[in-house]
């Protein structure tokens, strides 16, 4: 889930005046003693065990939004981040206190819990480094988390957009009135994303012998090095073979970068180049545009596809086809538009109206008119 990190600011209560050494009332400063080496740096060593770019991206968010309500600065200051800052001089009283200014924030539940999440995990690397006590790191981290519930972010992509999507594709023709290799790669890569709910960096990492052309198996790395294979149905298979075709046979990304004339870009080795996970954003924010859609993010497709798989597979197969540890995380993705929700409801029995007749239990039906 993501948030504005130019949420609008309260009036934010002072710091605690004993909060770090030499420092001001409202501030977050180095206090005595050396500065921290980048070593020793549990902000550092936090984000760099972190499984993906994405959560390395977010929980960094997260932590210096936490920084900057120390130091008093603006949530959107970039020049303000927790590199370096004492977080070992923190105690309960004190992340108490960072807890009351994220309640006051405009954030969904989750988000809140993920500032959390992540004030936990950099306080427990700096008592992994000796600089914080078990006893100050237990009462430090022992935070209430907050409750509610949000409806989950996103949209669900409805077929006739992925058509469209994939009709932008096929239109993107060369001068002489041949498929382009962009406009074959990103229709295969529109139909892969609406058929397996990969994630960006999942996508981009595919390399061709990750697929299994016989079986239309795809093996894939997910979050925490873990791997999962998802089987490709008919319809992404056919795109993904028009690809292969042009893309030929070489080891490298499935999906590699392409030149302007279409032609794949080349490492030194003569390996394909990679692309970023920004790059698949940017496929999509260009295909929507010639399609004349709404705009479409990869994670829409991604909430699509669990929301699509949840009434053919429980949850518990759902979950593992999207690389969830946990059934309840795969349920949040459920996005299916209300129109499903009232159709279902719909569907429910129709109760007979009619009173009851004397000794008629009250769970049975009353006996029809002869």
């Amino acid at each position: 889930m993501t948030e504005s990190a130019t949420a609008s600011r309260p009036d934010f209560r002072p710091l605690p005046a004993a909060a770090f050494p030499s420092a001001s009332a409202a501030g977050l400063a180095l206090g005595p003693g050396p500065a921290i080496t980048p070593a020793r740096d549990p902000y550092l060593l936090y984000l760099g065990r972190l499984g993906s770019a994405d959560s390395r991206r977010a929980m960094q968010i997260c932590l210096d939004h936490i920084t900057r309500m120390l130091t008093g600065d603006r949530l959107d200051d970039a020049t303000v981040t927790g590199q370096g800052q004492p977080w070992h001089h923190l105690r309960y009283e004190h992340t108490a206190w960072i807890r009351e200014q994220i309640d006051q924030m405009d954030w969904s539940p989750a988000y809140r819990n993920k500032h959390l999440a992540a004030l936990r995990g950099v306080l427990k690397e700096a008592w992994k480094l000796g600089l914080l006590s078990s006893d100050d790191h237990l009462r430090a981290v022992a935070l209430a988390p907050f409750t509610g519930h949000r409806e989950p972010a996103g949209q669900h992509v409805p077929d006739t957009v992925i058509g469209a999507l994939i009709a932008a594709c096929d239109a993107d023709r060369s001068p002489a009135g041949a498929a382009t290799g962009a406009g074959l790669r990103d229709a295969a890569i529109i139909a892969v994303l609406d058929a397996c709910g990969l994630r960006r960096a999942e996508l981009v990492a595919l390399q061709y012998t990750d697929y299994d052309r016989a079986r239309r198996m795809l093996t894939v790395i997910g979050k925490g090095d873990k791997q999962r294979r998802i089987p490709v149905n008919s319809f992404a298979a056919r795109r993904l073979e028009a690809w292969l075709a042009r893309r030929g046979i070489h080891r490298g990304p499935l999906f590699p970068r392409l030149t302007r004339g279409g032609a794949m870009r080349t490492a030194p080795d003569g390996r394909p180049w990679q692309m970023r996970p920004q790059a698949v954003r940017d496929i999509l924010a260009k295909r929507t545009e010639q399609a004349a859609t709404t705009a479409v993010r990869p994670h829409d497709l991604r909430r699509t596809f669990i929301s699509n798989l949840l009434p053919q597979a429980d949850a518990i197969m759902t979950a593992r086809l999207a690389g969830h540890a946990s059934p309840s995380t795969t349920l949040g993705y459920d996005v299916r538009p209300d129109e499903e929700a009232r159709d279902a409801v719909e569907r429910l029995r129709v109760p007979t109206v009619a009173p009851l007749l004397p000794d008629t239990p009250a769970d049975q039906p009353p006996p029809t008119a002869p």
